[in-house]
């Protein structure tokens, strides 16, 4: 296994065990699983392999833990958490570092995204002094009528590997300024970012129990108590369509608040009237950060008539340039894929889109049968019965499309059952505000290539989910409205 303690300024960010109850901890089972670098296969580590004991463990330490929690001001609950973002900062490299290793991005990416997760715990550190009622004109006289916010009680959440820092911090942030108590199921491609944080938040003076990690590699036991105990009373998971339609079955036995960010297919438009140096650069960033593999990643690439060839050969010139290799390598700019399965999934993806008449101008396929690497890859003749079109390809593939009027760019990109993010250039301001309106999304960005920011909110809508995290939204999130009927006031 690889001596990772030689390559952090600070070993002890580096754990294995579960976090509970303030103590790290092995699992009841004993056992452990191994944790890969998927640039070149090598195993990292082992980490404690957790079962349905584990979290029900978790479960009990945050219930114990809520009511000092909840009852403590929220002026103390923001000084706890501006600990904690100052200690995140402070370990910026070293988090960075252990992303790349079990992730795979490239170094610069994963430092941009230990910054992105902190940016959501300074803020929630702030928000959690704005969680204001109201005060309601009554409808008989000696009455008053209050409103206040109190937070749900313990939640669980369930995060993705492809942004293992930001997921956790961001949904960990917001339920803990609210007054929630904790229990996080990290993926388990990538359980070491979360425990580093976890680390920190011991550090910061977090109390025991607030908040709770537990690994696994079979996620279903796990996943269970968490949407079932009854004592969990929200449960947040950013992840695929179809695992969110199950965790939401799971959580009505028990009637839980849920939010939810799902899959996403994202169409870029670039319009006649576009910066063309501008959307290029734009679409570049958005379609293969993270190798493609982020839910609001560019996915359609839908081009006007009038300057498709010329797009096309800018793409083709920028994927092409692409340097594909371990994320700690100097030069990198793509990383590899997480893991085989996920390669298989999109060359099947690619494949399938082919047989059906689309045709490969770059990459199309694995660099080499048994590693995670997908070669850039660049698509035209794109139909909408094709995957590439109807599917989440999450893999460094741009179909390129072609369209000719403003109405069949917004028929193409809503014909979709996801509603997460869009993209679209142009430098008509009457466009632009037809595009917002007339685009059946959650999140719309027009000039931009990256959206995501702490202080808006982050979500979709039909079936890329429900909820908002960020923003003056994303704590609300995590508390329920009492209504206080107060009389005999004379």
């Amino acid at each position: 296994m690889t001596d990772l303690t030689n390559m952090l300024s600070n070993p002890e960010r580096l754990e294995t065990r579960h976090f509970i109850k303030g103590r790290f901890c092995d699992g009841a089972s004993g056992r452990v699983f191994p944790v890969y670098n998927p640039a070149n296969g090598a195993r990292l580590t082992e980490v404690a392999d957790g079962t349905a004991e584990d979290a029900v463990a978790a479960v009990e330490a945050a219930a114990g833990a809520l009511d000092d929690w909840r009852r403590r001001t929220a002026k103390a609950r923001s000084g706890l958490l501006k600990r904690w973002h100052a200690l995140i900062a402070e370990a910026r490299e070293d988090l960075a570092t252990l992303m790349t290793l079990e992730q795979g991005k490239p170094l610069a990416e994963a430092r941009a995204e230990v910054d992105y997760g902190n940016a959501f715990v300074e803020w929630f550190a702030e928000e959690a002094k704005r969680t204001n009622g109201e005060v309601i004109p009554a409808h008989l006289p000696g009455r008053k009528i209050l409103v206040q916010k109190a937070p749900i009680g313990v939640v669980a959440a369930i995060t993705p590997w492809n942004f293992p820092i930001a997921m956790g911090a961001r949904k960990a942030a917001a339920a803990l300024a609210a007054g929630c108590t904790f229990v996080l199921k990290p993926a388990q491609d990538t359980p070491l970012c979360a425990l580093a944080l976890a680390v920190l938040a011991r550090e910061a003076g977090i109390p025991d129990g607030v908040f709770n990690v537990v690994c696994c590699e079979d996620p279903a036991p796990v996943g269970t108590v968490l949407t079932t105990h009854p004592e969990v009373r929200k449960v947040t998971f950013t992840g695929s369509t179809a695992v969110g339609k199950q965790l939401m079955a799971q959580c009505a036995s028990t009637v839980k608040r849920t939010s939810m960010e799902l899959g996403g297919n994202a169409p870029f438009i670039i319009f006649e009237d576009a910066d063309l140096d501008a959307a290029i650069a734009a679409v570049m960033i958005c379609k293969f950060r993270n190798a493609g593999q982020t839910c609001v990643c560019a996915n359609r690439i839908l081009v006007q008539d009038a300057i498709y060839d010329e797009v096309v050969a800018r793409l083709h010139a920028g994927a092409s340039a692409l340097v594909a290799g371990d994320g700690l390598a100097a030069g990198t700019t793509l990383g590899p894929m997480i893991n085989q399965s996920a390669v298989r999934r999109v060359n099947q993806i690619v494949q399938d889109s082919i047989a059906q008449g689309a045709e490969a101008l770059l990459g199309g396929q694995p660099s080499a049968p048994e590693d995670r690497f997908f070669l850039p890859t660049l698509l035209t003749n794109i139909s909408p019965q094709q995957r590439v079109f109807t599917d989440e390809i999450f893999g460094p593939v741009a179909p390129v499309l072609r369209f000719e009027s403003e109405a069949e760019a917004i028929a193409m990109a809503n014909d979709t059952r996801y509603g997460l993010a869009a993209y679209c250039f142009t430098q008509d301001l009457g466009r632009t505000f037809r595009m917002v309106d007339g685009l059946e999304y959650g999140m719309v960005a027009i000039n931009e290539g990256i959206l995501s920011t702490e202080v808006a909110p982050f979500g979709g809508v039909k079936e890329s989910g429900i909820g908002r995290e960020g923003s003056q939204h994303g704590i609300d999130e995590y508390l329920d409205l009492k209504y206080a009927l107060i009389g005999g006031l004379g």
